[in-house]
């Protein structure tokens, strides 16, 4: 009858009921917290801002805990991209301070401490010991090489190469050194030079400015004979010992004078043009921090 049926289907939901209260009594109470966190998820998602293209009415695909690693990779990309608009600004004003890649065969030699740069061929050799401030020697030409040399700080101090006078003058003063510097005690030896050019250029410093440098060519032969003690000069005949050609790059910083020093034999002096030029036209004095130097600066006038 409907009344038995009727009592039938309450008492087997009753008997569902109490074999299983927890299930019963506890959906209820997770569906009301699935919903409080769908509802906190929207409202944290709602108060990030929209990126731009995109609308912000419409409500994001994922849950908002997925934001925060995007927000964050976000400031990243926002800090790496104002340092690289900030060292853009900072090379734009300043070119020297930008990198400057070499020519292929070369590479980059600075001293910071003597406040000077240039280019070296990357297969030349340097030579320690020659009592100059760096010295390096083609391997395959012993007569090829280049060092710098620079003068004390206790000497006269140099604003500029026009402290030399003209560039005439400074090749004269440059000669004068590289013979006293060839001058030999044997007997029966000769030295014959010229002054090949001498010329003036203008360079850039690292802050931008113009620099100054004289260029100075010269070249000096040595002539000596195998007899020394003859009696005549028809018994002491002299021969050819060398002839080379010397380049210097006189240029000014730190209230000192720097001479980078070029030389190669006159019969080779065609192949070592290119070589020179690149040296030389790298060739940058620069200012440092007196307290940096090799012998710090004396304070005085200039004598």
């Amino acid at each position: 009858p409907p009344g038995l049926r009727l009592d039938a289907s309450m008492a087997s939901l009753s008997a569902c009921h109490l074999a299983a209260p927890t299930v019963a009594t506890a959906r209820p109470s997770t569906v009301c917290r699935t919903r409080r966190a769908i509802a906190s998820l929207r409202c944290a998602a709602s108060s990030v801002p929209a990126a731009e293209g995109d609308d912000a009415s419409t409500p994001p695909s994922r849950p908002s805990r997925e934001l925060a690693p995007a927000v964050v990779v976000g400031r990243r990309a926002f800090a790496v991209g104002a340092a690289l608009v900030a060292s853009a600004v900072d090379a734009s004003s300043n070119p020297a301070a930008a990198f400057e890649r070499p020519p292929p065969g070369f590479k980059p030699f600075n001293d910071t401490i003597d406040g000077y740069k240039l280019y070296r061929p990357d297969g030349w050799i340097d030579v320690k010991g020659s009592g100059n401030d760096i010295f390096f020697r083609n391997a395959d030409n012993a007569e090829e090489n280049m060092f710098v040399a620079i003068s004390s700080p206790s000497s006269i101090k140099f604003a500029s190469v026009a402290d030399l006078g003209t560039p005439d003058d400074a090749a004269r003063k440059v000669l004068e050194q590289y013979l006293t510097e060839f001058m030999s005690t044997r007997i029966g030896v000769r030295r014959q030079s010229s002054v090949v050019s001498a010329t003036e250029r203008m360079g850039t410093g690292l802050d931008g400015k113009p620099s100054k440098f004289y260029d100075v060519r010269l070249r000096i032969s040595s002539y000596a004979t195998k007899n020394q003690y003859g009696l005549t000069e028809a018994d002491r005949p002299q021969t050819l010992e060398w002839d080379r050609v010397l380049t210097s790059a006189l240029g000014t910083a730190n209230g000192r004078l720097y001479e980078l020093r070029m030389q190669t034999s006159a019969d080779t002096v065609a192949n070592s043009e290119k070589t020179f030029a690149v040296v030389r036209d790298s060739f940058t004095p620069f200012e440092v921090d007196e307290s940096n130097l090799s012998f710090p600066l004396l304070s005085g006038p200039k004598q």
